[in-house]
């Protein structure tokens, strides 16, 4: 028998938060270098673009993300690539510890949508016309909400694997 081995990446949408704090961090590496340039601040300026400066390099890349979806034989692994550089494990799971999955707007999720215990991981894409699916996972530390964007292959052998935990509708 041959394994089951799927990819699937999701853009992860910019969002109006994710353009603010870009904008105010490069507003701020601008100021600090005019006050470096045309104030006697000398010193506390020069550190100031430094810090920015590293703070740009650390922190602007991961304004573009993207989310991959590996499954192999009912198990899924979630990495993130920023600005398509930079490569990140995210999260794990296995299909046997899966407690239920359906899609984000189902009512087979209802009893699990306000309790506190939950742990919530979003690798979906934030467009709202794409179709999510929820999976809650009994995980080492308690309860894990995933929710994230499968492609029909990974629906597909999910529901082999595990029929009564996977709602589909």
């Amino acid at each position: 028998m041959s394994d089951l081995y799927t990819e699937v990446i999701v853009k992860k949408k910019t969002t109006a938060k994710d353009m603010i704090l870009k904008s105010l961090l490069i507003a701020a590496t601008a100021l600090a270098v005019f006050a470096f340039f045309f104030t006697t601040l000398g010193v506390i300026a020069l550190a100031a673009v430094l810090a920015l400066g590293v703070a740009d390099y650390f922190l602007l890349p991961s304004f573009q993300v993207e989310y991959e979806y590996t499954y192999v034989n009912g198990e899924i692994d979630v990495d993130k690539i920023m600005s398509k550089k930079k490569r990140k494990s995210v999260y794990k799971a296995d299909i046997k510890d899966l407690e239920i999955m359906a899609p984000s707007d189902s009512h087979a999720l209802d009893s699990y949508k306000n309790r506190q215990d939950i742990k919530t991981y979003n690798f979906s894409s934030l467009e709202e016309q794409n179709k999510t699916y929820t999976m809650i996972f009994k995980g080492e530390k308690g309860m894990e909400q995933v929710i994230f964007e499968p492609n029909e292959v990974i629906l597909k052998d999910m529901k082999r694997i595990a029929p009564r935990e996977v709602n589909l509708y």
